[in-house]
């Protein structure tokens, strides 16, 4: 009898323990960038099903053919100017695929004390663009294996004009 309680007592715990599949709101990374049908390219395609991207810090320099002087000559040559004359920072963050295309762009503006700001509109598209026309960035490899990799490139702006391309 006894060993009859103490089954009855013993088997709903092996139907509890069940587990079960829980989806997360949360990205699987901090800042993981997720494709967005309002905004992206629905050409662009990232090289893996697993959306775990590398970060621009994880190669050595700048991923870019001819570097980051080649992309502010690039800029130089644009002469972009803010009708108004704003300081601060716009940053531009992407994925570039295994075959060295970008996509996916996200913008981020402060101010000069990295207070959350909206800058001229036209002027921040126009960055958006010239980042988009960058089309050399450089296909990556880890342990052999193709990857897609995040950039991104912080515009330091000074009474309206770019005064800086950071990393």
């Amino acid at each position: 009898m006894t060993k009859f309680l103490y089954l009855l007592f013993i088997l709903p715990l092996f139907f509890s323990c069940q587990s079960e599949k829980t989806i997360s709101k949360y990205p699987a990374h901090v800042g993981d960038i997720q494709f967005d049908e309002k905004v992206d390219d629905a050409n662009f395609k990232k090289c893996f099903v697993n959306p775990f991207s590398f970060q621009y810090y994880n190669f050595d320099g700048f991923q870019y053919k001819g570097e980051k002087l080649e992309i502010e000559k690039k800029l130089e040559r644009l002469n972009l100017k803010s009708d108004k004359n704003p300081n601060g920072y716009i940053t531009i963050r992407f994925i570039v695929n295994c075959e060295g295309k970008p996509g996916m762009y996200r913008i981020q503006q402060m101010n000069e004390n990295y207070k959350a700001t909206v800058f001229d509109k036209t002027f921040t598209n126009q960055l958006l663009e010239f980042t988009k026309s960058l089309n050399e960035w450089i296909p990556k490899e880890y342990l052999g294996i193709k990857i897609n990799y995040y950039q991104y490139l912080t515009f330091k702006i000074k009474d309206g004009k770019i005064s800086e391309i950071l990393p």
